[in-house]
């Protein structure tokens, strides 16, 4: 089954009020500067996103943006020092049946310089512990990726609502792959979720205040609204002591 799961973009939902989400990070790549992956701001200089992404090569990452197709003023433009993707990620391709290839997916992206704070680009802070979020929680994903399957990527900011469906089910479906203490996934109903191009965009679950940072977008299947296959998030509580290690904070 493994062999069927891809990366993820929006499908389903609506076109974010511009500039509602200004955590929100497109990870870039090559002389054209093509979105790739999405990503979450968290501290001025280091952008949360998913360690499959490093097969894309991304070197720029563009904060403040609603529109990536054009040259927003509000748009901050940063190269990327240094990608730090998880250490037990598999670097070196392994077969697509292994569970290593789904498992720790997760990668910092260290800043050439930190970004200018506006109100356009802000940090979205991590969560305080480990815990975990009832399955029924709504939770909100967001990215530039295709909206259908072999489709391009989109030039403004799609978003949608999800469900978090529980661990058991997802074990179920997902088998050996899906491993309950790194990871969260969502009821997949066919009508919103994630598709294709953008992994390591955020999974924002509460409402208001309350609202936390739960998880980074990882993989799903083809094609992309299949009903039988919950939707896969690394949940980021997990992976708090090596955030924490990296970026230098208590």
């Amino acid at each position: 089954m493994a062999s069927g799961a891809m990366q993820s973009g929006i499908f389903g939902g609506k076109e974010a009020k511009p500039h509602s989400r200004p955590y929100m990070a497109s990870l870039q790549t090559g002389q054209e500067k093509a979105h790739v992956c999405g990503g979450v701001l968290i501290r001025e200089d280091y952008v949360l996103t998913a360690a499959h992404c490093l097969e894309s090569k991304p070197d720029v990452v563009v904060l403040g943006a609603h529109n990536i197709s054009k040259a927003e003023k509000s748009q901050q433009r940063v190269g990327v020092s240094k990608s730090i993707p998880h250490p037990k990620y598999p670097t070196k391709p392994v077969p697509a049946d292994d569970p290593r290839g789904h498992q720790h997916d997760i990668m910092l992206l260290k800043l050439d310089h930190p970004v200018n704070l506006t109100r356009f680009v802000s940090v979205f802070k991590l969560p305080k512990k480990f815990g975990y979020l009832k399955p029924g929680t709504q939770c909100e994903v967001a990215g530039w990726g295709k909206r259908v399957l072999g489709g391009g990527a989109e030039s403004v900011l799609y978003e949608t609502t999800v469900t978090l469906d529980k661990g058991s089910t997802c074990k179920d479906s997902w088998e050996k792959y899906y491993n309950q203490d790194q990871m969260a996934c969502s009821i997949s109903d066919g009508k919103d979720g994630f598709c294709q191009g953008d992994s390591g965009g955020p999974l924002l679950c509460g409402k208001g205040k309350s609202r936390v940072l739960y998880g980074t977008t990882a993989y799903t299947t083809q094609p992309c609204d299949s009903v039988n296959y919950p939707e896969v998030y690394m949940r980021v509580p997990f992976f708090l002591p090596w955030i924490r290690s990296v970026i230098g904070v208590n």
